[in-house]
């Protein structure tokens, strides 16, 4: 299926939830926050959340520092 990830043309491997494509992009999902559509998508709904085609996903990494 082919999506927008963070704004790049992407075709998923076999990913059909954010938690799956967090999976296929080898992310760690306690890190990061993820934007589906436009919506902020809550860590416990990453396993609910269904990906369709041509959907806008951002996703950010947290980095620490100080």
């Amino acid at each position: 299926m082919k999506i927008r990830l963070n704004g790049d043309d992407y075709i998923t491997k076999a990913a059909s939830t954010v938690s799956e494509l967090l999976i296929e992009l080898d992310i760690n999902p306690l890190r990061v926050a993820v934007e589906l559509n436009m919506a902020i998508v809550k860590k416990a709904q990453y396993n609910s959340a269904a990906l369709k085609d041509g959907d806008n996903v951002e996703v950010v990494n947290f980095v620490g520092g100080g």
